[in-house]
């Protein structure tokens, strides 16, 4: 189930629902109005290192997680 971000239109308030079903009625916690906006949402991406392949935890490069 993805987590939407959204904006009430009428107090500004940033809040964020899990949504089962696009056609669900979303209120804002804080003014309780119906009237909000579907933020667009930065998705964060895995770190790369020099040579361009996906770097693991900073941990595992000074064996401190025992993982690696």
């Amino acid at each position: 189930m993805p987590i939407y971000e959204y904006v009430c239109e009428d107090c500004r308030h940033p809040f964020e629902k899990i949504v089962r079903n696009r056609a669900e009625t979303i209120s804002c916690p804080s003014c309780g109005s119906k009237r909000s906006i579907l933020q667009l949402s930065v998705v964060a991406s895995p770190k790369k290192d020099s040579s361009g392949e996906s770097a693991g935890p900073s941990c595992c490069a000074t064996g401190g997680c025992g993982c690696g």
